[in-house]
């Protein structure tokens, strides 16, 4: 692997920036500082923390800015909960990015899991 731009995780949440960045276009006005601005965050922290944590020149590192990566998705996972609660996406928008974020969670987890074995 050459890069973290080779890291299919990190592919996919670059996938979900974007379609976070779509959905809270829709979002109300009144959202702007508040919602709409804290998921944009959280969403554009996963791919970072996935990028910083590969640029590190230890696993201990690699594992802890993956960690953190994780939390911004957790973070993430609960805003857009939110948003959907508050009726701010249709079930279709929510289905397809929460499906997103479930299968990132799961590689990300993987990703962890491997990098403590070795």
């Amino acid at each position: 692997m050459k890069s973290y731009r080779d890291l299919i995780v990190w592919q996919k949440a670059i996938d979900l920036v974007c379609l976070t960045y779509k959905l809270s276009k829709k979002f109300p006005s009144e959202e702007i500082y508040s919602l709409t601005s804290q998921i944009k965050r959280s969403s554009i922290s996963i791919p970072s923390n996935i990028a910083e944590g590969y640029g590190r020149n230890s696993k201990n590192d690699y594992i802890r800015f993956l960690q953190i990566a994780s939390g911004s998705l957790y973070e993430f996972q609960t805003q857009l909960e939110i948003a959907n609660r508050l009726h701010y996406c249709t079930n279709e928008e929510f289905e397809k990015i929460d499906t997103l974020s479930h299968e990132i969670e799961k590689m990300l987890s993987s990703l962890i899991w491997k990098l403590r074995k070795n």
